[in-house]
């Protein structure tokens, strides 16, 4: 609930009501507490009272549960009997205007990505690759922005992973070496990516992070993400989530600290963003915690325990409220006292013990003062949502979703000519560059071959006349040697007989 002095009141104790100072919101915060514990509820009362105060908010919807913000609530019996104990005469029940998104553009307007937005560290995340995969996801990146390739989809980087695999050798003394069998690995998970319908989320119009930032009559519009489906793959959920907290870092301008922050981002099941996720991730992650206050966002992370959160990134969350937590094992007492010695301690009671024994709706509370030091810890109960408690219909969301000022903004996704499109006609240009190679190769030797036959044709007919003047020649020497033969026998007998005869005439 919003006060007029940039206070939003959000839980009543023994000591009377306790309020969020509005300057220190964007020092981000943490929700913590076991299944049932009312965590839901707390992000809901909170997220209304931030949008009574003009402040738009997002959230995560991993049941369907807090799309109920968007209509007013009503008296129960549970909220009669609290009303005395908060002070409340005659509750205001009302929603708050909502946008409903989805990465899937089935229960909300459609989120979506360019595969440049998201970066080749965040994809190695969604991916799950290995340092050496990780390197040559970063070659290939580089290698795009080095030709002005544009990577908007998925059909865009396989072709681009493909090309750089098909030409590794022209790029090895420039970029480095590239192995073909970790380019399978990242085309292998890819393959498994768009088989779960995260090509979906790749595309173009990509999501404008300014249209988080609206409020219509006066109240901060709830930024609704569909979860359900989306928590089937953690780490897009997880990936996701990520994304938007640092396209609003990289985009949203300094501001400073404000008597309001400009966007309050409620990140649900926060262990999954650090699970399995490297060192140098966690570290850009806690410099992107640290220095996006100052554009005006708070960041309220919402887990079932405190340790899901590494310690230089909890050390950065000032207001903190935490449901009961459970203790069955030595590692969840452990937690439990850790997580007891984060509050500033009160006199009144063992925080420890206090935290196992808190019911549901209760909490134990410590937000920041205006000067930006802890309270003590407080026990208290959590304020009751003024807007409708539970889903909505599926009528009632399609009705605000074409209601929206968003409708048709994102609904329609198109596909500019990027890397697939350019490398395609390259590869076309090349075919017929080498088809035209071959083609004049091939005329060559079959001109080659005619020169080759004319001049066999050409030697043979030499070689028949030959032999054919040959034989001719022969044919008459042998005449004129048999005629010379017969001559000449013919003069000798004519002078032997001329002589013998002579000499017996005689």
């Amino acid at each position: 609930m919003y006060t007029d002095d940039n206070q939003l009141y959000v839980a009543h104790c023994d000591n009377g009501p306790i309020y969020m100072v509005g300057k220190m919101a964007n020092r981000h915060g943490l929700i913590a507490g076991a299944t049932g514990t009312g965590k839901t509820v707390t992000l809901q009362v909170l997220a209304e009272s931030f949008s009574q105060a003009g402040v738009p908010c997002f959230m995560a919807d991993m049941k369907g549960d807090l799309s109920g913000i968007s209509q007013a609530g009503k008296m129960s019996g549970f909220i009669e009997k609290r009303c005395p104990e908060f002070g409340i005469e005659n509750p205001d029940f009302h929603g708050c205007p909502t946008r409903f998104f989805d990465v899937f553009g089935e229960q909300g307007h459609p989120l979506r990505a360019t595969i440049s937005d998201m970066g080749p560290q965040l994809l190695a995340r969604l991916l799950s690759l290995n340092e050496t995969q990780t390197g040559i996801l970063n070659i290939v990146f580089k290698i795009a922005d080095d030709r002005g390739l544009l990577l908007i989809d998925m059909k865009d980087l396989r072709m681009m992973l493909d090309y750089v695999a098909k030409n590794a050798k022209e790029f090895t003394t420039t970029y480095g070496t590239v192995s073909s069998v970790s380019v399978g690995a990242i085309q292998r998970a890819l393959l498994a990516l768009e088989a779960e319908g995260a090509d979906l989320f790749f595309g173009e119009p990509s999501f404008n992070v300014f249209d988080f930032l609206q409020t219509e009559g006066g109240k901060g519009v709830m930024n609704v993400l569909a979860a359900d489906k989306l928590m089937l793959n953690p780490k897009l959920y997880s990936t996701f989530l990520l994304w938007l907290l640092s396209e609003l870092y990289t985009q949203l301008p300094e501001v400073g600290d404000l008597p309001l922050p400009k966007l309050i981002f409620f990140f649900d099941e926060a262990h999954m963003l650090f699970k399995d996720t490297s060192k140098a991730l966690v570290d850009k992650i806690e410099q992107v915690i640290r220095l996006v206050r100052s554009k005006g966002v708070g960041v309220y992370f919402v887990t079932q325990s405190p340790d899901d959160i590494p310690d230089a990134i909890a050390g950065q969350l000032g207001n903190r409220i935490l449901h009961g937590l459970r203790a069955y094992t030595p590692k969840e007492q452990k937690a439990v006292k850790a997580a007891a010695q984060t509050f500033r301690a009160n006199p009144n009671f063992n925080t420890e013990a206090a935290i196992l024994e808190i019911g549901t709706g209760e909490a134990l509370v410590s937000l920041l003062d205006e000067k930006g030091a802890p309270c003590i810890v407080e026990r208290a109960k959590i304020l009751f949502p003024l807007s409708q408690i539970g889903a909505i219909t599926d009528d009632q969301r399609r009705d605000l979703i074409r209601k929206s000022r968003l409708y048709g903004v994102y609904d329609k996704s198109f596909d500019r000519e990027s890397a697939y499109e350019t490398l395609v006609q390259e590869q076309k240009q090349e075919e017929k560059r080498l088809q035209k190679e071959a083609e004049e190769e091939e005329k060559r030797k079959a001109k080659e071959a005619k020169e080759k036959e004319r001049a066999r044709s050409t030697s043979s007919r030499s070689t028949t006349t030959r032999k054919k003047k040959s034989t001719g020649q022969k044919a008459i020497e042998k005449t004129i040697n048999t005629t010379a033969t017969t001559i000449g026998r013919s003069l000798g007998k004519s002078i032997v007989r001329s002589i013998l005869g002579g000499i017996f005439k005689k």
